[in-house]
């Protein structure tokens, strides 16, 4: 009987087991007072609820905020500066160091000439701000002049992806485009069609508004977010913080105006009198002139009381702080780098903070090697290797490994930093690559340079400061072996 009792059934006289039916209900799916907080919720796909009007409005609110919003622009800007560096350095790993030193120095030179580290900084500032920002894998003369490699990277706004109205560029029967990305039946995008004009330029009508380029997905790069399944386009990342960004400016404008205007007036006449009583008539609202360093006499029945400037009052830096550390939060950044103000931390909370900052720094990182940055190297190779002076013969048909050096993130102190490495190297649970990778720098070539400073070093009759160090050290131990 106990076991029926806890299947939820009943016996009756006849012996008989009758199932009794059991409500399970969520509290977040009854009312209990909260319809009209959910009521804008729906059951759209990923496709139509980012519809290109709601995404248009969110794209051109975000860019309003991040344009007139001094902490929107450095939020979207310290994020791209802390993601993307100065860029990241090529690693070959082809087993052949001086092959490989003559290709990662090619690449440097090409991926500066086209100032790709300022092109994937603005990428990463688009998908904070736009949602997304397209790449287009083309061919620039001048490009090749300077660096032998004739490829180019150039930038496209989300606006400028959409799909065409009539024209000769349709998807066919078993593909669709959805808002300027074509996919085929199975979901995969295979194209993408570019208006040859912004939308929104002012010579648009002028110029050829209306006209597009379908591109194949093996020259276009797509970079956005992708939350849900089944979505091809992106929304702005600042998406939930946009309301507390125009609740921070509302306050402070408020806040603003109201010590301003406690500030216009010098003070105000009342009276505890009753109407009709005793007090003699004045205008209502009419000024008095105050002399200064004087007494001054008031009419009858009336008193002067000085305005009291309450503005800006005790909680408005903890609301701004509040409300920062919110709206930081879907960028998974912590307060003091949103605000720039480490005046309320200590080291350790510093430290953990930016841990998970870090983390989220190198999963994008890792987004944008394997997305970005690997098919404009296979663009770049597949071009290279039929130039005779880019890529050694050695390595134009034999495969090899790659690898992107990110700059390091400096430590808050560097000689707690050195002296953790330190304790890692002698247990062994690091080596001196993965100590140099975390500063963003090629181990090999770390020590090749190191080798050179003790060469030339030991030429001059000079003493490295790390061996003076070591010496220093050694004496110790043998003193303390004497004592």
């Amino acid at each position: 009987m106990g076991l029926l009792s806890a299947l939820g059934l009943s016996r009756k006289r006849t012996g008989e087991a009758k199932p009794r039916l059991v409500r399970a209900r969520y509290d977040a799916a009854l009312g209990a007072g909260g319809e009209r907080h959910w009521a804008n919720a729906d059951a759209l796909s990923a496709d139509a609820a980012m519809d290109p009007r709601v995404r248009e409005t969110l794209r051109n609110r975000s860019r309003y905020e991040v344009a007139n919003n001094s902490y929107a622009a450095g939020i979207v800007r310290t994020l791209a500066d802390d993601t993307v560096g100065t860029g990241p350095r090529l690693q070959i790993q082809a087993g052949d160091r001086d092959a490989s030193a003559i290709v990662e120095n090619a690449w440097h030179r090409w991926s500066s000439f086209v100032d790709l580290p300022g092109k994937l900084r603005t990428m990463r500032m688009s998908r904070a701000r736009d949602g997304e920002v397209f790449a287009v894998l083309t061919s620039n003369p001048r490009v090749g002049q300077a660096t032998g490699v004739s490829l180019d990277v150039q930038l496209i706004e989300a606006d400028q992806v959409y799909a065409p109205f009539g024209g000769d560029i349709q998807p066919s029967d078993d593909q669709q485009n959805i808002d300027g990305v074509v996919i085929d039946r199975d979901g995969n995008p295979i194209a993408y069609t570019i208006a040859e004009v912004h939308p929104g330029a002012r010579d648009g009508l002028r110029s050829g508004l209306g006209r597009f380029r379908r591109l194949s997905r093996d020259v276009v790069l797509h970079y956005f977010r992708g939350e849900r399944p089944g979505q091809h386009r992106g929304v702005p990342e600042l998406t939930p913080a946009l309301p507390l960004f125009a609740q921070l400016r509302r306050y402070t404008l408020a806040v603003l105006g109201a010590a301003e205007t406690a500030a216009s007036f010098a003070g105000i006449l009342y009276t505890d009198a009753p109407a009709g009583g005793e007090a003699e008539a004045i205008e209502p609202l009419d000024p008095i002139n105050l002399e200064r360093q004087a007494l001054l006499t008031m009419p009858g029945g009336w008193r002067m009381e000085q305005l009291r400037a309450e503005q800006p009052s005790t909680g408005y830096g903890d609301f701004k702080h509040e409300i920062l550390n919110e709206i930081a939060r879907c960028l998974s950044m912590p307060f003091n780098v949103a605000a720039g103000n480490s005046s309320g931390y200590n080291y350790a909370s510093g430290r953990l903070d930016h841990q998970t900052y870090h983390k989220a720094i190198g999963v994008e990182r890792d987004v944008l090697g394997r997305t970005i940055l690997d098919p404009i190297l296979a663009a770049w190779r597949s071009e290279a290797v039929l130039l005779e002076d880019v890529i050694p013969p050695r390595l134009r048909s034999t495969p090899w490994g790659h690898s992107w050096m990110w700059p390091g993130h400096p430590h808050v102190d560097p000689n707690k930093e050195a002296t953790a490495a330190s304790i890692r190297l002698e247990a062994g649970l690091t080596t001196l690559a993965d100590e140099y990778a975390s500063q963003g720098k090629d181990w090999e070539q770390q020590l090749r340079q190191r080798a050179r400073e003790m060469e030339l070093a030991a030429e001059l009759g000079l003493e490295m400061l790390g061996a003076a160090v070591a010496d220093a050290e050694d004496d110790e131990d043998d003193e303390d072996d004497i004592a």
